[in-house]
């Protein structure tokens, strides 16, 4: 998110080489966005029209949206600094800034929370998840996923080994304005644990789901 056109069409061009990025220019189109996709990686500008950047971070921490995120921005000061980590950024670079700098950055972000591109995940003797194509190789067989199926089991695999309710799995997998119902979240709980085996999915009555 940047509402300088001129920085956002380089950091476009410059990012556009390696990933597959989106662009908005307010909090609003961000919105939009995240009605049809999920996220790796969020890269904001605290200082744009409407929402600024730290206030919509905070609004999608509220949302159980964890994404990790970088801010840019041209405040130089330790206030703004201590305020974006205080909204749950995990990473900070001021203007002007290299291009070079970001791409340390964002490879520093990936490593810290296990982001490969275009990779395969092992997460079973033999089994592995290609979240690109959206397909499990078992064995050496390969099996499609559906498209929510494929986003929960990413979501699954980036938040190992906690408790996520419904609402969490919900919010962050389906559009704000076709929200599943429980039974349906169900069935693709129920399909998922018939691919990858039932014990890598838990219930915690009451509570939610936990991958492991």
């Amino acid at each position: 998110m940047e509402d300088d056109p001129v920085l956002s069409d380089i950091l476009l061009n410059f990012l556009g080489e390696t990933y597959s990025v989106d662009y908005a220019f307010n909090a609003e189109e961000v919105y939009a966005l995240l009605e049809k996709n999920s996220y790796d990686l969020f890269i904001f500008d605290i200082n744009v029209s409407g929402q600024n950047g730290l206030e919509l971070l905070e609004e999608l921490h509220s949302f159980a949206n964890n994404t990790p995120t970088i801010f840019i921005t041209a405040y130089n000061d330790t206030k703004h600094l201590q305020k974006a980590f205080d909204a749950g950024a995990h990473d900070y670079i001021k203007k002007p800034f290299e291009l070079e700098e970001l791409s340390v950055r964002i490879e520093s972000t990936k490593r810290l929370f296990h982001i490969e591109s275009n990779t395969l995940e092992l997460i079973g003797e033999n089994i592995f998840f290609n979240p690109q194509t959206k397909e499990i190789q078992n064995a050496g067989k390969s099996i499609s996923l559906g498209a929510k199926d494929a986003l929960l089991l990413a979501y699954f695999l980036k938040n190992q080994k906690r408790v996520i309710s419904n609402e969490e799995l919900m919010q962050n997998v389906w559009d704000y304005d076709s929200m599943p119902s429980d039974a349906t979240l169900r069935s693709h709980i129920r399909t998922l644990r018939e691919i990858i085996g039932k014990e890598k999915i838990k219930t915690i009555r009451a509570e939610g789901y936990i991958y492991e």
